[in-house]
């Protein structure tokens, strides 16, 4: 074809040197050249044009030509004209005439048929570029020596001088532009086109369909260039593309679909000689970012046509895969490619994607970062634009239905269209392609780095990043900010700014990835190569790790900022913790009526479906719709590491906004603010008193929720709670266990008080305390409605239990299993006064005049109030004596009593019952192996005992007929919360000399009198009587640490010296007691 279309030009009209350039442009041997009769282009040097890069076959999809070339008929005649000679053109402009003819002097030999058929110089006689008048000076002095002779080379060189000091003069640049227009619009170019392209036209159905000679197949073939495998073809096509992107009027239908928009954006003139001709890929640049601007303003005034945009991603789509068809970036970044990428080879984008990795680097050109910065954002407008993108992705969009049809393009093409599409696909467990997973991830990645590449940031946030995050905007750090500031650490934001800011993070996933937050991923490189590094880089699970040791020593400052920050938006859409979403999906759909991944519903409010996940989470088996194991726990692994901070859970940080405000506004450490909340429950508005209310409650069953607790009670847990640590389900066991031994000497200051604290949080609402909930609430519902505080459901359930054992019912109305752990629930609130509100509330200011200095653990304060109780208040006086009468009755709840005596009760009172544990006790108090301590706290006890016979059951039981028989009158006077001092007890003592009292009654009084013959301290009546004698008569006596009757003696012996009767009449009583304690003294009377 080539030869049949050289014969039919005369060889004087075309130059041997011309041909060699075209031969060369068409990849022909130059055999193939000699056939057209030009034998001495075998000596055309191979530089001449250096070799195009091949590409391999690509994926760009088609549009219809929209090049409306003038038909054959309309072009200049004459060979020349026709093929590689200057055309003649209707306009006229530098170095022509009016009529289209060369001006005086424009080029040697004339332009036109007979100026060409006359001879031009040149070896070939032909037209040459590099002797026209008009460019002679430029080519001479930009363009080397071996490439004059040909045109095209000559052409390449002159329209890649960018330089300011190598501008090329206007004339010169027109008359390219007219040899450019002809090249382009020449039917023959279509002819040579159906010759070496046509197995590939034959392939390529859009353009084997394009009609004859009118110049749509040229541009069909250009369109389709990356599926082109035809390697002449191939060679061919990319040369008249690199002519064609040069100057946008050019790409057939530009002109026309822009034509407006140009004079509209004041891109530029579009009529020669006003701007530089040659360089307008300038003005396709200027309508790039005027439809970026578009996008981020939306300003009514400012708006693109839709042809035009059209257009112009057209245009951003076919430069896709070379990025010397972008001649703007071209120019722009020329010096930045050979610092960057200069090993980089060209083609399929993969100069773009070099220059984009290198897009923040320090010495990144700025003019270059700008360009490439308009191409990103053309990217994410349109994904087609990146050639690698839409290559990889290809089959993958089509086989999971990315690119509907239906759809407007507008959305189908959004890069976030595509991503989500495709994440949603890869989330649910379809195969993506590797290579389609790669451009994803460095797309995602890109959208992170910079906030600038998505419009909606820049509308909905434009306020928050001037007044917060200014200059910021390199390397993911402004979107960090708005983070920041989101999470209300830094000021306020608005609600369109947080939902622009939530839909982002759903675009590029990085809970997925990591690496794809170049923020987080630089702040926390540290923490991961050491914390995690048994962690394949990448692996969803970092994240957690990550989270795992939030507030540990391996965290730096700025990782746990930036962690918490994506954390704060991963916790709102439960789909971006990609194992949780992999685990529960099935889950979430069944009980939370969930939509797909990139799906979303207003009505479903942030948070909503996690809530919904862990509410389900700890149901029991009894209740029914519970979630898988493997979902349950995942549901718990997050519920650990959200519990640290309340920002991680949206439900709570919306409704106690107020109350943390309130409340906590000074709590700022962590772990402090939820604290916080549970303290003051009572006082929170009402939803948020139940959002923290369900956690706290969540937590008594899950202990483990309270990640920085677990952290701390961690030597404590593996000591002594190991076997109930690791159980699948907690149920309450572990918390047991660490109260159980929150005194043991392994335990840290910071367990205790976090152990303490939850048993304080516990008394608010018995739903708290797990265990005490499942085992009693039906107990509850039937014997104490309407009681929620769990004192109050104590005393209640107590109360009972007491009155059917003191009835001896034949059946308990309390269930046995709820008798069993309300016996927990008391011995453990008797472990700290502050367990018990209303002595506590009761006894605040006596604490704080008597026993400030004492510890609030291991009973200490009740102790200290105990030994002061006549200096206490009435009201603290009168809870005091309460508690020892209940401490009495069941010695057990006496938590210094167990705690002091409980070797010797292992080994005196073993099979005693809970109730007689203290008469055991005071049995043994004499042994020899009697632990002083313990005989010290027993004798405390007696001494209490006598100052009241309701302190005393056994005797109160044995003398229940005897008390109000004889000491009626002193009842009388009684009070029902205030000691009697021994009254009844020495009025009993009085019909014990008498012989009055029942057997019973009568062995328990012995046992008082003797007890008090060796310790005055027994005796009530004695100490408050004969008080100052005794210290000043009997004092070395009364320090005795063995009391065994020395001070009675000493206050007998000195009977003559006591001034005060009653103090002599309690003294005369002792020697009738002593007397009456005589064995077989009945039989001696009567002797």
């Amino acid at each position: 074809m080539l030869v049949e279309l050289f014969q039919l030009l005369p060889i004087s009209q075309i130059c041997c040197q011309a041909l060699g350039g075209f031969c060369w442009l068409l990849s022909l041997s130059v055999s193939s050249c000699a056939a057209a009769g030009c034998q001495h282009e075998a000596s055309l040097p191979s530089t001449a044009f250096p070799a195009a890069n091949t590409r391999s076959a690509g994926t760009l999809p088609a549009h219809p030509s929209p090049c409306n070339a003038p038909p054959a008929s309309a072009q200049p005649a004459g060979a020349a004209e026709g093929l590689l000679a200057l055309p003649r053109t209707p306009s006229a402009g530098p170095g022509l005439n009016a009529a289209g003819q060369p001006a005086q002097g424009a080029a040697p030999g004339g332009a036109g048929p007979r100026g060409a058929r006359g001879g031009g110089g040149g070896s070939g006689g032909g037209w040459k570029l590099s002797e026209e008048a008009v460019c002679r000076e430029d080519v001479v002095r930009l363009c080397s020596k071996h490439s004059w002779n040909n045109n095209l080379a000559v052409l390449e060189c002159l329209q890649d001088v960018r330089e300011p000091d190598n501008e090329i003069s206007s004339d010169c640049n027109h008359l390219l532009w007219n040899y450019k227009l002809n090249l382009t619009t020449d039917p023959k170019f279509e002819s040579v086109a159906r010759e070496v392209c046509k197995s590939t036209i034959a392939e390529i159905k859009e353009c084997a369909d394009e009609p004859v000679g009118k110049g749509f197949l040229v541009s069909c073939l250009v369109d389709h260039r990356g599926n082109i495998t035809e390697y002449q073809c191939h060679q061919y096509i990319t040369k008249m593309t690199a002519i064609i992107f040069s100057d946008y009027r050019l790409i057939c239908g530009f002109m026309d679909d822009c034509k407006a928009d140009i004079n509209l954006l004041k891109c530029g003139s579009i009529r020669p000689g006003e701007k530089d001709a040659h360089s307008q890929g300038e003005v396709v640049a200027c309508l790039e970012k005027g439809l970026v601007k578009e996008a981020e303003e939306n300003d009514p005034r400012v708006q693109v046509s839709d042809q035009c945009k059209k257009a112009i991603l057209r245009v951003a789509e076919l430069s896709s895969d070379d990025f010397h068809l972008d001649r703007h970036l071209y120019f722009a970044c020329r010096d930045d490619r050979e610092r960057f990428c200069e090993n980089t080879q060209a083609g399929e984008g993969r100069v773009y994607k070099c220059l984009f990795n290198h897009k923040f680097e320090e010495s990144m050109s700025e003019k270059c970062r700008d360009a490439l910065t308009t191409r990103q954002k053309l990217i994410a407008q349109d994904y087609k634009v990146s050639y690698s993108l839409a290559k990889s992705c290809k089959s993958d969009l089509k086989k999971y239905r990315c690119n509907v049809e239906n759809l407007p393009r507008s959305r189908e093409a959004r890069l976030s269209y595509l991503l989500m599409c495709l994440e949603s696909a890869v989330h649910r467990g379809r195969q993506v392609s590797s290579e389609c997973q790669g451009e994803m991830l460095d797309y995602r990645r890109m959208l992170m780095e910079d906030f600038s590449l998505s419009p909606e940031i820049i509308l909905s946030c434009r306020g928050e990043i001037e007044h917060h995050c200014s200059g910021l905007h390199r390397k993911g750090r402004t979107l960090h900010c708005l983070m920041k500031v989101v999470r209300g650490e830094k000021g306020n934001v608005g609600l369109n700014c947080q939902q622009a800011l939530q839909t982002l993070i759903q675009e590029t996933d990085p809970g997925a990835d990591y690496r794809i937050d170049r923020a987080l991923n630089e702040a926390c490189e540290s923490v991961i190569q050491t914390a995690c590094k048994h962690i394949r880089s990448g692996d969803p699970m970092i994240l957690s790790c990550l989270m795992e040791h939030l507030y540990t020593e391996k965290m730096v400052e700025d990782c746990e900022h930036r962690l918490l920050e994506l954390q704060y938006f991963i916790s709102r859409d439960w789909k971006l913790d990609v194992v949780l979403y992999r685990k529960c999906q099935g889950d979430a759909s069944r009980l939370c009526h969930t939509h797909g991944w990139n799906e979303t519903s207003e009505l479903m409010p942030p948070g909503a479906v996690f809530s919904c996940l862990y509410r389900h989470a700890y149901r029991t088996e009894e209740q029914g719709r519970r979630l898988s194991r493997e979902c349950r726990a995942e549901v718990q692994r997050i519920l650990h590491q959200r519990a640290m901070d309340v920002k991680l859970d949206p439900a709570l940080q919306d409704k106690c906004m107020i109350d943390l405000g309130k409340w906590c506004s000074e709590k700022t450490e962590t772990g402090q603010e939820l604290e916080c909340l549970q303290d003051h429950l009572d006082d929170l508005v009402s939803d948020c008193r139940d959002i923290v209310g369900n956690l706290t409650e969540l937590e008594s069953e899950d202990i483990q929720i309270e990640a920085l607790l677990m952290r701390a009670c961690e030597p404590i847990i593996q000591t002594f709670c190991h076997e109930v640590a690791d159980n699948q389900i907690d149920s309450g066991d572990l918390m047991e266990c660490l109260i159980q031994n929150k005194h043991q000497k392994e335990m840290n200051e910071k367990c205790a008080i976090g152990v303490t604290h939850f048993q304080l949080v516990q008394m608010k609402d018995f739903r708290f305390s797990y265990k005490f909930k499942m085992a009693c609430k039906e107990d509850v519902l039937k014997l104490c409605p309407n009681i929620k505080k769990k004192v109050d459901v104590v005393i209640c359930l107590s109360t009972t239990v007491r009155n059917d054992t003191l009835q001896d019912a034949k059946e308990h109305r309390v269930s046995l299993k709820c008798r069993k752990q309300l016996r927990v629930e008391e011995l453990e609130m008797t472990e700290d006064i502050r367990l018990e509100p209303e002595l506590y509330e009761a006894c605040k200011s006596d604490i704080k005049n008597y026993c400030q200095n004492v510890p609030y653990g291991n009973a200490q304060i009740i102790e200290c109030l105990k030994e002061i109780k006549k200096q206490l208040s009435t009201r603290c006086h009168q809870k005091v004596f309460k508690l020892q009468e209940t401490e009495m009755m069941d010695p057990e709840l006496d938590y210094t009593l167990m705690r002091v005596c409980k070797q010797m009760i292992k080994r005196f009172c073993p099979e005693a019952d809970s109730k007689n544990m203290l008469q055991c006790l005071k049995q043994n108090k004499n042994s020899e192996v009697m632990d002083p301590k313990c005989k010290q706290m027993i004798t405390k006890r007696q001494i209490t005992q006598n100052t009241d016979y309701r302190l005393n059951p056994v005797l109160r039981k044995a003398c229940k007929a005897d008390i109000p028989k004889f000491c009626q009158n002193i009842l009388n006077r009684a009070k029902d919360d205030t000691e009697l001092e021994g009254q009844v007890i020495s009025c009993l003592k009085l019909k014990y000399a008498d012989q009055r009292l029942s057997p019973d009654c009568e062995d328990q009084i012995r046992v008082i009198i003797q007890e008090s013959a060796l310790d005055y301290r027994l005796d009530p009546q004695l100490q408050m009587h004969c008080s100052e004698e005794i210290s000043s008569l009997c004092a070395e006596e009364a320090a005795a640490q063995e009391q065994t009757g020395q001070v009675e003696e000493c206050l007998k012996v000195n009977l003559l010296k006591i001034k005060t009767e009653m103090c002599k009449k309690c003294i005369t009583t002792l020697w009738v007691k002593n007397f009456l304690l005589i064995p077989n003294l009945n039989l001696l009377i009567s002797v």
